[in-house]
Protein backbone atom coordinates (compact mmCIF):
# COMPACT_ATOMS: atom_id res chain seq x y z
CA UNK A 1 0.00 0.00 0.00
CA UNK A 2 1.17 3.54 -0.77
CA UNK A 3 2.74 5.18 2.30
CA UNK A 4 0.69 8.36 1.98
CA UNK A 5 -2.52 6.36 1.68
CA UNK A 6 -1.58 4.39 4.80
CA UNK A 7 -0.99 7.61 6.73
CA UNK A 8 -4.32 9.01 5.55
CA UNK A 9 -6.19 5.84 6.43
CA UNK A 10 -4.77 6.04 9.95
CA UNK A 11 -6.72 9.29 10.41
CA UNK A 12 -9.75 8.22 8.37
CA UNK A 13 -12.12 8.44 11.33
CA UNK A 14 -11.03 12.02 11.90
CA UNK A 15 -11.68 12.90 8.26
CA UNK A 16 -15.15 11.35 8.44
CA UNK A 17 -15.95 13.10 11.73
CA UNK A 18 -14.92 16.46 10.25
CA UNK A 19 -17.07 15.82 7.22
CA UNK A 20 -20.07 14.91 9.36
CA UNK A 21 -19.67 17.99 11.52
CA UNK A 22 -19.59 20.20 8.43
CA UNK A 23 -22.58 18.35 7.00
CA UNK A 24 -24.60 18.92 10.16
CA UNK A 25 -23.92 22.66 10.18
CA UNK A 26 -24.03 23.82 6.54
CA UNK A 27 -23.94 27.49 5.62
CA UNK A 28 -24.85 29.36 2.46
CA UNK A 29 -22.42 31.12 0.13
CA UNK A 30 -20.49 33.98 1.72
CA UNK A 31 -22.13 33.30 5.07
CA UNK A 32 -19.84 30.44 6.12
CA UNK A 33 -18.85 31.98 9.47
CA UNK A 34 -19.22 28.84 11.62
CA UNK A 35 -17.59 26.78 8.90
CA UNK A 36 -14.65 29.17 8.77
CA UNK A 37 -14.30 29.05 12.56
CA UNK A 38 -14.36 25.25 12.54
CA UNK A 39 -11.66 25.01 9.86
CA UNK A 40 -9.53 27.49 11.78
CA UNK A 41 -9.89 25.44 14.96
CA UNK A 42 -8.72 22.30 13.15
CA UNK A 43 -5.76 24.16 11.65
CA UNK A 44 -4.93 25.57 15.11
CA UNK A 45 -4.86 22.05 16.53
CA UNK A 46 -2.43 21.03 13.79
CA UNK A 47 -0.36 24.20 14.36
CA UNK A 48 -0.74 25.24 10.75
CA UNK A 49 -0.55 29.02 10.23
CA UNK A 50 -3.34 30.63 8.23
CA UNK A 51 -5.04 33.88 7.25
CA UNK A 52 -8.74 34.62 6.87
CA UNK A 53 -9.37 36.07 3.41
CA UNK A 54 -12.51 37.47 1.75
CA UNK A 55 -14.29 37.38 5.14
CA UNK A 56 -14.95 33.62 5.30
CA UNK A 57 -12.14 32.14 3.21
CA UNK A 58 -8.92 30.73 4.62
CA UNK A 59 -5.39 30.40 3.23
CA UNK A 60 -2.95 28.18 5.14
CA UNK A 61 0.72 27.37 4.53
CA UNK A 62 2.70 24.19 5.18
CA UNK A 63 6.44 23.93 4.51
CA UNK A 64 8.82 26.60 3.28
CA UNK A 65 10.91 27.54 0.31
CA UNK A 66 10.43 29.42 -2.95
CA UNK A 67 8.58 26.65 -4.75
CA UNK A 68 4.87 26.43 -4.05
CA UNK A 69 1.83 24.33 -5.00
CA UNK A 70 -1.79 25.15 -4.11
CA UNK A 71 -4.64 22.81 -3.15
CA UNK A 72 -8.22 24.10 -3.06
CA UNK A 73 -11.50 23.06 -1.44
CA UNK A 74 -14.83 24.92 -1.47
CA UNK A 75 -16.81 25.23 1.77
CA UNK A 76 -20.35 26.52 1.08
CA UNK A 77 -23.67 24.67 0.99
CA UNK A 78 -26.89 24.93 -1.04
CA UNK A 79 -30.31 26.46 -0.25
CA UNK A 80 -32.32 23.23 -0.18
CA UNK A 81 -34.02 20.97 2.34
CA UNK A 82 -32.17 17.75 3.11
CA UNK A 83 -33.98 14.42 2.66
CA UNK A 84 -31.20 11.91 3.41
CA UNK A 85 -32.45 10.82 6.82
CA UNK A 86 -28.84 10.65 8.06
CA UNK A 87 -28.13 10.77 11.79
CA UNK A 88 -25.90 13.77 11.07
CA UNK A 89 -28.26 15.52 8.65
CA UNK A 90 -28.40 19.29 8.47
CA UNK A 91 -29.79 21.09 11.51
CA UNK A 92 -30.21 24.28 9.50
CA UNK A 93 -33.63 24.32 7.79
CA UNK A 94 -33.43 24.81 4.05
CA UNK A 95 -29.64 24.44 3.85
CA UNK A 96 -27.77 21.29 2.82
CA UNK A 97 -24.36 20.14 1.67
CA UNK A 98 -25.78 18.58 -1.50
CA UNK A 99 -22.72 19.24 -3.66
CA UNK A 100 -20.11 17.57 -1.50
CA UNK A 101 -18.28 20.65 -0.28
CA UNK A 102 -18.30 19.19 3.24
CA UNK A 103 -16.35 16.24 1.85
CA UNK A 104 -14.01 18.51 -0.12
CA UNK A 105 -13.15 20.46 3.02
CA UNK A 106 -12.70 17.36 5.18
CA UNK A 107 -10.40 15.76 2.60
CA UNK A 108 -8.21 18.86 2.37
CA UNK A 109 -7.99 18.99 6.17
CA UNK A 110 -6.98 15.32 6.14
CA UNK A 111 -4.31 16.00 3.53
CA UNK A 112 -3.13 18.94 5.62
CA UNK A 113 -2.50 16.72 8.64
CA UNK A 114 -0.30 14.33 6.70
CA UNK A 115 1.53 17.18 4.96
CA UNK A 116 2.14 18.91 8.29
CA UNK A 117 3.64 15.71 9.72
CA UNK A 118 6.02 15.66 6.74
CA UNK A 119 6.69 19.38 6.76
CA UNK A 120 10.44 19.16 7.33
CA UNK A 121 10.86 16.90 4.30
CA UNK A 122 8.69 18.96 1.93
CA UNK A 123 10.75 20.53 -0.84
CA UNK A 124 8.71 23.71 -0.93
CA UNK A 125 5.44 25.19 0.31
CA UNK A 126 1.92 23.81 0.09
CA UNK A 127 -0.76 26.49 0.07
CA UNK A 128 -4.18 25.32 1.26
CA UNK A 129 -7.13 27.35 -0.02
CA UNK A 130 -10.49 26.91 1.74
CA UNK A 131 -12.77 28.93 -0.49
CA UNK A 132 -16.24 30.35 0.21
CA UNK A 133 -19.08 30.99 -2.20
CA UNK A 134 -18.52 28.55 -5.06
CA UNK A 135 -22.27 28.20 -5.54
CA UNK A 136 -23.05 31.89 -6.03
CA UNK A 137 -21.98 34.51 -8.57
CA UNK A 138 -19.48 36.23 -8.59
CA UNK A 139 -17.86 33.11 -7.11
CA UNK A 140 -15.65 33.01 -4.08
CA UNK A 141 -12.66 32.09 -6.22
CA UNK A 142 -12.78 35.48 -7.94
CA UNK A 143 -12.77 37.21 -4.55
CA UNK A 144 -9.92 35.04 -3.26
CA UNK A 145 -7.83 35.78 -6.34
CA UNK A 146 -8.55 39.50 -5.99
CA UNK A 147 -7.44 39.28 -2.35
CA UNK A 148 -4.08 37.90 -3.46
CA UNK A 149 -4.25 34.19 -2.59
CA UNK A 150 -2.16 33.37 -5.66
CA UNK A 151 0.70 35.56 -4.45
CA UNK A 152 3.26 35.50 -1.63
CA UNK A 153 4.18 32.82 -2.48
CA UNK A 154 2.87 32.37 -6.01
CA UNK A 155 1.97 28.72 -6.70
CA UNK A 156 3.43 27.03 -9.74
CA UNK A 157 0.18 25.11 -10.13
CA UNK A 158 -3.14 24.56 -8.36
CA UNK A 159 -5.11 21.33 -8.00
CA UNK A 160 -8.69 20.74 -6.91
CA UNK A 161 -11.17 17.89 -6.82
CA UNK A 162 -14.92 17.30 -6.78
CA UNK A 163 -16.94 14.34 -5.61
CA UNK A 164 -18.62 12.55 -8.52
CA UNK A 165 -21.69 10.34 -8.00
CA UNK A 166 -21.52 8.74 -11.46
CA UNK A 167 -18.39 6.70 -10.72
CA UNK A 168 -17.57 4.02 -8.13
CA UNK A 169 -16.16 5.17 -4.79
CA UNK A 170 -12.43 5.83 -4.89
CA UNK A 171 -12.02 6.14 -8.65
CA UNK A 172 -10.11 9.06 -10.19
CA UNK A 173 -11.35 10.80 -13.36
CA UNK A 174 -9.68 13.66 -15.20
CA UNK A 175 -9.30 15.18 -18.67
CA UNK A 176 -7.14 17.90 -20.14
CA UNK A 177 -8.47 20.97 -21.90
CA UNK A 178 -12.12 22.06 -21.54
CA UNK A 179 -13.60 20.36 -18.48
CA UNK A 180 -16.54 22.49 -17.37
CA UNK A 181 -18.42 25.25 -19.13
CA UNK A 182 -18.82 28.96 -18.63
CA UNK A 183 -22.17 29.66 -16.98
CA UNK A 184 -24.16 32.86 -17.41
CA UNK A 185 -27.55 33.77 -15.91
CA UNK A 186 -30.22 35.21 -18.22
CA UNK A 187 -33.27 37.25 -17.19
CA UNK A 188 -36.00 38.72 -19.41
CA UNK A 189 -38.96 40.99 -18.72
CA UNK A 190 -41.36 41.30 -21.66
CA UNK A 191 -43.80 44.22 -21.28
CA UNK A 192 -46.91 44.07 -23.42
CA UNK A 193 -50.35 45.59 -22.89
CA UNK A 194 -52.95 44.03 -20.67
CA UNK A 195 -56.45 43.39 -21.97
CA UNK A 196 -59.49 41.16 -21.70
CA UNK A 197 -58.65 37.75 -23.15
CA UNK A 198 -61.82 37.99 -25.30
CA UNK A 199 -60.52 41.20 -26.85
CA UNK A 200 -56.90 40.38 -27.79
CA UNK A 201 -56.87 43.11 -30.43
CA UNK A 202 -56.91 45.68 -27.63
CA UNK A 203 -53.78 44.31 -25.99
CA UNK A 204 -50.26 43.14 -26.73
CA UNK A 205 -49.93 39.58 -25.49
CA UNK A 206 -46.55 39.01 -23.78
CA UNK A 207 -47.22 35.28 -23.39
CA UNK A 208 -47.44 34.73 -27.13
CA UNK A 209 -44.33 36.88 -27.59
CA UNK A 210 -42.48 34.89 -24.93
CA UNK A 211 -43.38 31.63 -26.64
CA UNK A 212 -42.13 32.91 -29.99
CA UNK A 213 -38.97 34.28 -28.38
CA UNK A 214 -38.16 30.94 -26.74
CA UNK A 215 -38.38 29.10 -30.05
CA UNK A 216 -36.47 31.84 -31.87
CA UNK A 217 -33.61 31.75 -29.38
CA UNK A 218 -33.33 27.97 -29.53
CA UNK A 219 -33.10 28.12 -33.33
CA UNK A 220 -30.72 31.06 -33.18
CA UNK A 221 -28.29 29.22 -30.90
CA UNK A 222 -28.50 26.01 -32.92
CA UNK A 223 -27.88 27.66 -36.28
CA UNK A 224 -25.29 30.26 -35.27
CA UNK A 225 -22.98 27.90 -33.39
CA UNK A 226 -20.41 25.62 -34.95
CA UNK A 227 -21.88 22.17 -34.19
CA UNK A 228 -18.43 21.02 -33.09
CA UNK A 229 -18.46 23.58 -30.25
CA UNK A 230 -20.55 22.50 -27.24
CA UNK A 231 -23.09 25.07 -26.11
CA UNK A 232 -26.41 25.16 -24.27
CA UNK A 233 -29.13 27.77 -23.97
CA UNK A 234 -31.86 26.72 -21.56
CA UNK A 235 -35.01 28.69 -20.76
CA UNK A 236 -35.80 27.36 -17.32
CA UNK A 237 -38.53 29.62 -15.95
CA UNK A 238 -41.52 31.43 -17.49
CA UNK A 239 -43.97 33.40 -15.33
CA UNK A 240 -46.91 35.49 -16.48
CA UNK A 241 -50.63 35.87 -16.02
CA UNK A 242 -53.02 35.26 -13.15
CA UNK A 243 -56.39 34.32 -14.65
CA UNK A 244 -57.98 32.58 -17.65
CA UNK A 245 -59.61 35.74 -18.97
CA UNK A 246 -56.80 38.27 -18.64
CA UNK A 247 -53.96 39.04 -21.03
CA UNK A 248 -51.21 40.06 -18.60
CA UNK A 249 -49.10 43.16 -18.77
CA UNK A 250 -45.81 41.30 -18.63
CA UNK A 251 -43.99 37.98 -18.62
CA UNK A 252 -40.73 37.18 -16.86
CA UNK A 253 -38.31 34.50 -18.04
CA UNK A 254 -35.08 33.05 -16.74
CA UNK A 255 -32.43 30.86 -18.32
CA UNK A 256 -28.81 29.84 -18.54
CA UNK A 257 -26.12 29.99 -21.22
CA UNK A 258 -23.28 27.44 -21.17
CA UNK A 259 -20.22 27.26 -23.40
CA UNK A 260 -16.64 26.03 -23.61
CA UNK A 261 -15.60 28.56 -26.27
CA UNK A 262 -15.13 32.16 -25.02
CA UNK A 263 -15.58 33.72 -28.47
CA UNK A 264 -18.88 31.95 -29.09
CA UNK A 265 -19.97 32.88 -25.57
CA UNK A 266 -19.54 36.57 -26.39
CA UNK A 267 -21.30 36.15 -29.72
CA UNK A 268 -24.24 34.37 -28.09
CA UNK A 269 -24.61 37.01 -25.37
CA UNK A 270 -24.76 39.76 -28.01
CA UNK A 271 -27.30 37.87 -30.13
CA UNK A 272 -29.54 37.07 -27.18
CA UNK A 273 -29.64 40.74 -26.18
CA UNK A 274 -30.24 42.12 -29.67
CA UNK A 275 -32.68 39.50 -30.96
CA UNK A 276 -34.79 39.58 -27.79
CA UNK A 277 -35.25 43.33 -28.02
CA UNK A 278 -35.94 43.35 -31.77
CA UNK A 279 -38.42 40.48 -31.74
CA UNK A 280 -40.43 42.14 -28.99
CA UNK A 281 -40.38 45.43 -30.86
CA UNK A 282 -41.91 43.71 -33.90
CA UNK A 283 -44.95 42.98 -31.74
CA UNK A 284 -45.08 46.43 -30.19
CA UNK A 285 -43.73 45.20 -26.86
CA UNK A 286 -40.73 46.17 -24.78
CA UNK A 287 -38.08 43.77 -23.57
CA UNK A 288 -35.41 44.23 -20.96
CA UNK A 289 -32.66 41.62 -20.86
CA UNK A 290 -30.28 41.24 -17.94
CA UNK A 291 -27.30 38.96 -18.35
CA UNK A 292 -25.26 38.17 -15.26
CA UNK A 293 -21.92 36.85 -16.34
CA UNK A 294 -20.99 33.79 -14.37
CA UNK A 295 -17.85 31.72 -14.22
CA UNK A 296 -15.58 31.19 -17.21
CA UNK A 297 -14.95 27.68 -18.49
CA UNK A 298 -12.61 25.37 -16.59
CA UNK A 299 -9.57 24.41 -18.68
CA UNK A 300 -7.22 21.77 -17.31
CA UNK A 301 -3.58 22.42 -18.12
CA UNK A 302 -2.29 19.47 -20.15
CA UNK A 303 0.95 18.98 -18.24
CA UNK A 304 -0.66 19.47 -14.82
CA UNK A 305 -3.36 16.97 -15.80
CA UNK A 306 -0.79 14.40 -16.89
CA UNK A 307 1.15 14.90 -13.68
CA UNK A 308 -1.97 14.47 -11.52
CA UNK A 309 -2.92 11.29 -13.36
CA UNK A 310 0.54 9.76 -12.84
CA UNK A 311 0.53 10.72 -9.17
CA UNK A 312 -2.97 9.27 -8.75
CA UNK A 313 -1.79 5.88 -10.04
CA UNK A 314 0.28 5.54 -6.87
CA UNK A 315 -2.89 5.90 -4.79
CA UNK A 316 -5.66 4.14 -6.70
CA UNK A 317 -3.81 2.11 -9.35
CA UNK A 318 -4.18 2.42 -13.11
CA UNK A 319 -7.35 0.31 -13.18
CA UNK A 320 -9.20 2.94 -11.10
CA UNK A 321 -8.28 5.86 -13.34
CA UNK A 322 -10.54 6.97 -16.19
CA UNK A 323 -11.05 9.86 -18.57
CA UNK A 324 -13.62 12.37 -17.40
CA UNK A 325 -16.27 13.35 -19.91
CA UNK A 326 -16.48 17.18 -19.86
CA UNK A 327 -19.70 18.57 -18.42
CA UNK A 328 -21.66 21.77 -19.01
CA UNK A 329 -21.64 22.44 -15.27
CA UNK A 330 -20.23 25.71 -13.93
CA UNK A 331 -17.30 25.79 -11.48
CA UNK A 332 -15.46 28.88 -10.24
CA UNK A 333 -12.18 26.95 -9.98
CA UNK A 334 -11.80 28.41 -13.48
CA UNK A 335 -10.69 31.73 -11.99
CA UNK A 336 -7.51 30.19 -10.59
CA UNK A 337 -6.72 28.61 -13.96
CA UNK A 338 -6.91 32.03 -15.60
CA UNK A 339 -3.74 33.03 -13.70
CA UNK A 340 -1.73 29.87 -13.10
CA UNK A 341 -1.70 26.30 -14.50
CA UNK A 342 -4.53 24.30 -12.99
CA UNK A 343 -6.05 20.83 -13.00
CA UNK A 344 -9.36 19.69 -11.55
CA UNK A 345 -10.29 16.04 -11.13
CA UNK A 346 -13.33 14.01 -10.11
CA UNK A 347 -13.43 11.54 -7.23
CA UNK A 348 -15.99 8.75 -7.54
CA UNK A 349 -18.29 8.47 -4.50
CA UNK A 350 -20.96 5.99 -5.66
CA UNK A 351 -21.30 3.02 -3.29
CA UNK A 352 -19.98 -0.21 -4.83
CA UNK A 353 -23.31 -1.97 -4.29
CA UNK A 354 -25.25 0.59 -6.33
CA UNK A 355 -25.43 1.19 -10.07
CA UNK A 356 -26.86 4.67 -9.59
CA UNK A 357 -27.31 7.13 -6.75
CA UNK A 358 -28.92 10.56 -6.22
CA UNK A 359 -26.79 13.12 -8.02
CA UNK A 360 -25.28 16.45 -7.10
CA UNK A 361 -27.77 19.09 -5.92
CA UNK A 362 -30.25 16.34 -5.03
CA UNK A 363 -31.79 16.46 -1.53
CA UNK A 364 -30.92 12.77 -1.07
CA UNK A 365 -27.29 13.05 -2.20
CA UNK A 366 -25.21 10.79 0.08
CA UNK A 367 -21.60 10.15 -1.01
CA UNK A 368 -19.82 6.98 0.09
CA UNK A 369 -17.50 8.07 2.88
CA UNK A 370 -15.03 5.30 2.02
CA UNK A 371 -13.83 7.57 -0.79
CA UNK A 372 -12.73 10.34 1.58
CA UNK A 373 -9.42 8.73 2.49
CA UNK A 374 -8.66 8.25 -1.21
CA UNK A 375 -9.42 11.89 -1.97
CA UNK A 376 -7.28 13.15 0.91
CA UNK A 377 -4.41 10.91 -0.19
CA UNK A 378 -4.70 12.12 -3.79
CA UNK A 379 -4.31 15.73 -2.66
CA UNK A 380 -1.40 15.05 -0.33
CA UNK A 381 0.46 12.77 -2.72
CA UNK A 382 0.10 15.14 -5.67
CA UNK A 383 1.55 18.00 -3.62
CA UNK A 384 4.47 15.90 -2.37
CA UNK A 385 5.24 14.52 -5.82
CA UNK A 386 5.09 17.95 -7.43
CA UNK A 387 7.52 19.55 -4.99
CA UNK A 388 9.85 16.57 -5.21
CA UNK A 389 10.11 16.98 -8.98
CA UNK A 390 12.61 19.62 -10.13
CA UNK A 391 10.91 19.98 -13.51
CA UNK A 392 7.25 18.94 -13.12
CA UNK A 393 6.18 20.79 -16.27
CA UNK A 394 8.46 18.59 -18.35
CA UNK A 395 6.36 15.61 -17.25
CA UNK A 396 4.64 13.71 -20.05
Amino acid sequence: MNTILSEIQAINSEIINNRRHLHTYPELSFKEYQTCAFICSVLDNMQIPYQIVAETGIVALIGNGDRCIALRADIDALPMEEETGLDFKSVHPGIMHACGHDAHTAMLLGAAKVLKARETSLQGTVKLIFQPGEEKVPGGASLMVAAGVLENPRPEVIFGQHVYPDAPAGTFLICSGPTMASADELYWTIKGKGAHAAQPHQGIDPIVIAAELIMHLQTLITKSRNPLLPGVLGITSVHGGSATNIIPESVEMKGTLRSFDPMWREQAITMIQEHSEKLCQLHGAECSVTILRGYPAVYNNEQATSFARTSAEKIVGSSSIADFEPKMWGEDFAYYGAYIPAAFWMLGVRPDNKETMPGLHNPRFTPDESALSTGAALLANTAIDWLANDSPFSHT
